[in-house]
């Protein structure tokens, strides 16, 4: 929820890849696929909410949640409705900027939602809910990193994104190469590396999703368990079919 990377890889193809800072006692599912409403999902599950920070759904879109808005807010007791709920909304709906257009955000707590969606061509959107108003980015397909705004201050983040330009200038941007950043930048900077704990928050799994043309592969990696896991969700069918 806290640290995302996207990159472009051709036309249609892309790799996306969060690391989740949570509390260490905030335990999540292992990503499978499940299906409502006629509608095949394929994310982690976190216990808590029954929501998810990271999904992907036969709509042909992925939803990857970081908690907070545009700049460190004032949390309130409790919400009308989880983060990760919203989510699962946004993977299920027909048509995305419209269903963003109508949603009912009131009284859920600010985040940033970054969206990819190739119903047509491959599209990146960035919607931020500061807690008053929406706002959706149409973004350009290139490489970018965002960083948690809760945890991380504005010279938090923007050293981390020196981090992600001088890996950029040096490395060959892939689904390997975007895993090892993750896992591996300024490992022993505990503050606010990549992977980062500060005891009551820590970095605690990665996921990284992979689209090749008509499949979609997702990595689970858990820091707390050394469990590594992966599901595959397959749109050959729907593309037939269309």
């Amino acid at each position: 929820m806290c640290t995302v990377t996207i990159i472009p890889t051709g036309n249609q193809n892309f790799v996306l890849t969060s690391n989740r800072d949570e509390a260490p006692n905030r335990k999540a599912l292992s990503p499978r696929v499940y299906e409502e409403n006629g509608v095949k999902f394929m994310y982690p599950k976190d216990e808590s909410s029954g929501g998810t920070w990271i999904g992907v759904s036969d709509k042909k879109r992925v939803v990857c949640v970081l908690n907070g808005g545009f700049a460190i807010h004032q949390r309130k007791s409790s919400y009308r409705k989880s983060r990760g709920l919203v989510a699962k909304d946004l993977m299920l709906a027909e048509d995305i900027v419209a269903e963003i257009d109508i949603y009912d955000f009131k009284d859920i707590e600010p985040f940033t939602i970054i969206i990819v969606d190739w119903k047509v061509n491959l599209k990146f959107y960035e919607l931020i809910w500061d807690g008053q108003l929406a706002h959706l980015t149409d973004l350009p397909l290139e490489p970018k990193l965002w960083s948690f705004s809760t945890l991380y201050s504005d010279e938090m983040k923007k050293e981390r994104q020196d981090w992600f330009k001088k890996f950029k200038a040096y490395n060959e941007l892939n689904a390997g190469s975007l895993l090892e950043f993750h896992k591996t930048t300024h490992i022993e900077n505990t503050d606010y590396g990549v992977v980062m704990n500060r005891g009551f928050v820590k970095t605690t799994s990665v996921t990284q999703v992979v689209k090749i043309e008509d499949q979609l592969k997702m990595r689970f990696e858990s820091l707390e368990s050394q469990e590594v896991s992966g599901e595959v969700l397959d749109f050959q069918e729907s593309v037939v079919n269309e």
